[in-house]
């Protein structure tokens, strides 16, 4: 017998806890300064159940940039405001949930 979810109760492979949390999601998207002047775009407001690591992973990837991810939130280097919106969404967050300052 499969293993049951303790959030949803829905058997493993068919839980959906993780389509839940990103659709109920507050991200916030800015720009922060670092030495030397170097720009850096801050993804905050994801929430524990997502996985910082992979969804930072993805996020280099498909901008093509450096990053890490930490003290829960991601940084990617460079000023990435325009096309985060759409990455974001790719990944299955809600766009009317994001903020982008």
């Amino acid at each position: 017998m499969a293993e049951t979810c303790p959030t949803c109760g829905m058997p493993q492979d068919l839980c959906v806890c993780g389509d839940i949390a990103k659709d109920d999601q507050k991200i916030t998207v800015k720009i922060d300064s670092r030495s030397f002047g170097k720009e850096v775009t801050v993804v905050e407001g994801l929430g524990e159940e997502v996985n910082l690591g992979d969804l930072a992973s993805k996020l280099k990837t498909k901008l093509a940039c450096g990053g890490t991810a930490k003290d829960g939130q991601i940084e990617l280097q460079g000023d990435h405001k325009r096309r985060i919106l759409d990455v974001l969404e790719e990944e299955g967050f809600d766009r009317n949930n994001i903020e982008v300052q």
